[in-house]
């Protein structure tokens, strides 16, 4: 713990000394950021691989560094616009004035990373905390070694450990890590654990951005097409074998159109993937407790009546590759189920059947609000209504995951999802201080309003209370 404390007194004195950096000297230093990943690509790809057993380096490609340097372009071509003070409206009684917020940097930001996304999950918040002119501290998963060492390595490369720093160790690091003393903490995992790390950064009132998770739902409107709902569904929920914060959780079809769903879905993932789990885009489950976790929630499930069936090129052995799971759709859940209680973060699809718009609505909105929603139609009032009547992080209509790969959207969730969000103009304000600043002219109505107080001073009363 006096390392890690060391780290960010190191860190805060710094900052304190040199003040907030320049324009050019947070692009210069995006730059120097955008280079290093760009230069390690393969490594990337290769540590990523190494911590999951197997995954293609296309997906880490697509998934990792394609919304990271595309993040980092979009912040060095904006930030001149977001670092400059905003002018804000000055009453009449208060003029001649002036009033303007600038957005500070707030100092020393931690960061708290997951494994499923080792890499962009770690260097797009450094990123941002950069952009908003900023220190940093970033705290890896360890169940991704490969890749943590690697980061390390390449921050400790490119900044000097007093500007961004990685430090790297088990849960109880992760522990003493949430309760250090820094300006803002991001967290992006589990619920769970999300709430530790909250409960230990208010011990310093340090305020939090939490990226957490759920059950994100995907609706297909009645009469939609359900082949391309399938087809955009599998994409979302297999990528990375569905350990994707993002991914459908479980879809709702309308009650007549299940069978077929289901079928287009098969259809679907044996397109994805001919070669079914033997396929190299396919990846592999973390570890082997997450595999156990995610098995035996479809063993309950078919305890308790449900219909497991896998989908796709049948492969119940995968040529000895480590923790492969076959993608799976299930039907006839029930609330009774595990897997409808819990986050799946795996490729089981459950499939769940509604009458009419209003039963689905109802639903979603019955349980914890998710950090996405998908809806699949093509009907504007029936869209709007869904949009209107569900609250979740972000929406994305007739696709899936698509919203996070907009650079000028923010992210994040809501309640039980998270809180604060980051990319984006967004990101840049959680990092920073908002401070308002009022100059005074010389002369100005309000002087009247000092004792004592007479007529003048009711009447300038009266007219602003109007």
């Amino acid at each position: 713990m006096s390392t890690l404390d060391e780290i960010v007194s190191r860190q805060r004195a710094a900052f304190l000394r040199d003040g907030p950096p320049t324009l050019s000297q947070r692009k210069a230093d995006l730059l120097k950021l955008k280079t290093a990943i760009l230069a390690r690509q393969s490594q990337i790809e290769q540590a990523v691989r190494e911590d999951f057993g197997h995954r293609s380096p296309n997906e880490t490609a697509m998934l990792e560094l394609l919304p990271l340097i595309q993040g980092i372009n979009y912040q060095r071509r904006h930030l001149g616009r977001w670092m400059r003070p905003e002018t804000r409206h000055v009453p009449l009684h208060f003029q001649p004035g002036r009033a303007w917020v600038a957005y500070q940097p707030l100092g020393v930001i931690g960061i708290m990373s997951p494994w499923n996304y080792p890499m962009s999950l770690s260097l797009m918040p450094l990123a941002t905390a950069i952009a908003a002119g900023n220190r940093a501290m970033i705290k890896p998963s360890e169940f991704t070694p490969a890749s943590s060492a690697l980061l390390a390595e390449l921050v400790g490369a490119t900044f000097r450990p007093d500007q961004a720093a990685v430090v790297t160790g088990d849960a109880a690091v992760g522990q003493q890590f949430s309760a250090l003393p820094f300006d803002h903490l991001v967290f992006t995992g589990s619920t769970a654990v999300g709430r530790a790390v909250m409960r230990a950064a208010s011990d310093n009132l340090v305020p939090v951005t939490l990226e957490l998770g759920g059950k994100s739902p995907a609706i297909v409107e009645p009469g939609s097409s359900i082949a391309h709902a399938a087809a955009s569904i599998a994409q979302g929920k297999l990528l990375n074998a569905g350990q994707t914060c993002i991914a459908p959780d479980y879809v709702m079809v309308h009650a007549d159109s299940v069978p077929a769903f289901v079928d287009e879905y098969d259809r679907a993932v044996r397109a994805l993937y001919p070669e079914g789990p033997l396929a190299d885009d396919y990846s592999s489950i973390i570890n082997e407790r997450h595999h156990a976790r995610l098995q035996a929630l479809l063993d309950d499930a078919r305890a308790k009546g449900a219909q497991v069936r896998e989908v796709g090129v049948h492969a119940s052995q995968a040529g000895g590759r480590a923790h492969h799971l076959c993608p799976t759709v299930v039907t006839g859940v029930s609330a009774s189920m595990r897997i409808m209680d819990e986050e799946i973060f795996g490729p089981a699809l459950p499939v769940l059947a509604y009458r009419d718009l209003d039963e689905a609505i109802a639903y979603v909105n019955a349980h914890p609000r998710p950090l996405a929603l998908y809806y699949f139609g093509s009907d504007a009032a029936s869209r709007r209504k869904v949009l209107a009547l569900t609250t979740s992080g972000n929406v994305t209509v007739n696709n899936t995951l698509m919203h996070f790969a907009q650079e000028s959207l923010p992210f994040g969730g809501v309640g039980p999802s998270g809180m604060g969000a980051y990319h984006g103009v967004e990101g840049f304000r959680s990092l920073s201080h908002a401070k308002g600043v009022f100059e005074q002219g010389k002369w100005n109505l309000s002087a009247l309003l000092r004792p004592p107080f007479g007529a003048r001073a009711r009447l300038l009363i009266k007219l602003m209370l109007r």
